[in-house]
């Protein structure tokens, strides 16, 4: 294989000479820089990326911390910021803690991302103020999807706003005995969703005159077994709910499975709404508040690539829009709920 050094001894050069022609720094005449470029060329010689990026201080990489890579929502996000990487030449670097609380101090509190990375997206998860000094240090641009973090570039939705707008749709059809399943707002990951679509929820039914009831909130774990396990819960209560929001379309899609096994009819005798706008939503029927996964993740992207060329950007915090799409799992409550088939 052709090196940097055969390019440098074919036209009589040093190879620092041959390495500056070849990366078009300045310091090299336009002569020099064609000899190069017609010898490398001859030669066969191929740039290796990560010898440039040596030579330069770039890696041409940017480190993505992902909770679960497994889940729909992370890998959607991924998705997003890979496509717009792609483009601008740069290579992704997964670091997937699945869960795990070791996984998760590997990454932050050791040098694991120093002079790997260019930049760093961090997903879903809100950093410890230690997490955060770490991340201060490394001197490279971070992007946080999903958390409010002031004084650091983030995007996010809404998400106690997009709850609202769930809860508000079934309290506007009518329903009173409304079910709640979400995620759990404590744990390992630190997730700041479950915790805020948790307060839209019980805010918009205090404002509509309804007192939360706790035996109507279930953890769902943000999967469909979870929702399924979570509705089978409440539709087994002695006063069970007549309308369910999940708040991701993944538990909302158990809810539905749940309710189909145990022949309770959807919306006639159980509204159902998620939040996600999943893919396989249409298919179901789905009512839900969409979000722009995928968008959040190009977004984020695009903030560290643009934090990487402009040496006077600033941090800035992106909130993208959410909104109700209505389809057909949910509808006015029954007017006789006693006649509902329970188990």
């Amino acid at each position: 294989m052709t090196s940097i050094k055969d390019v440098a001894r074919d036209i009589e050069m040093s190879t620092a000479t041959v390495s500056r022609a070849l990366r078009g720094l300045r310091g090299v005449s336009d002569e020099t820089r064609e000899r190069v470029m017609e010898s490398a060329l001859r030669l066969g010689y191929v740039p290796s990326p990560s010898a440039a990026g040596l030579a330069s201080g770039q890696t041409r990489t940017v480190a993505v911390i992902v909770p679960m890579v497994t889940r729909w929502f992370f890998a959607a996000v991924v998705q997003g910021a890979e496509e717009v990487l792609r483009e601008r030449g740069y290579d992704l670097l997964l670091y997937n803690l699945a869960g795990d609380a070791t996984a998760r101090h590997r990454v932050f509190a050791t040098s694991l991302l120093t002079k790997r990375v260019d930049a760093v997206l961090v997903l879903s998860l809100k950093p410890t103020a230690e997490e955060l000094d770490r991340l201060g240090r490394l001197g490279r641009p971070v992007t946080i999807v999903g958390a409010d973090m002031p004084g650091w570039a983030t995007v996010r939705i809404d998400d106690r706003d997009a709850a609202a707008t769930a809860t508000a749709h079934l309290v506007s059809l009518g329903h009173r005995r409304v079910g709640y399943i979400g995620g759990a707002t404590e744990g390992v990951l630190d997730f700041t969703a479950p915790t805020a679509r948790l307060d839209g929820f019980r805010c918009t039914l205090e404002a509509a005159g309804i007192a939360p009831a706790p035996e109507l909130e279930q953890d769902g774990e943000f999967t469909i077994a979870g929702g399924d396990r979570a509705t089978r819960t409440l539709l087994a209560l002695p006063d069970p709910p007549t309308a369910i929001f999940a708040a991701s379309d993944e538990m909302a899609m158990g809810v539905l499975r749940a309710a189909r096994e145990l022949g309770v009819r959807v919306p006639q005798d159980l509204s159902v709404i998620g939040l996600d706008d999943h893919e396989l939503a249409d298919y179901f029927e789905l009512t839900t508040v969409a979000q722009p996964v995928q968008e959040q993740g190009r977004v984020a992207a695009m903030q560290v690539l643009a934090a990487l060329s402009d040496g006077d950007w600033q941090p800035t915090q992106v909130i993208l829009p959410t909104h109700l799409v209505v389809r057909r799992t949910t509808a006015a409550p029954a007017r006789q709920p006693s006649s509902r088939r329970r188990t």
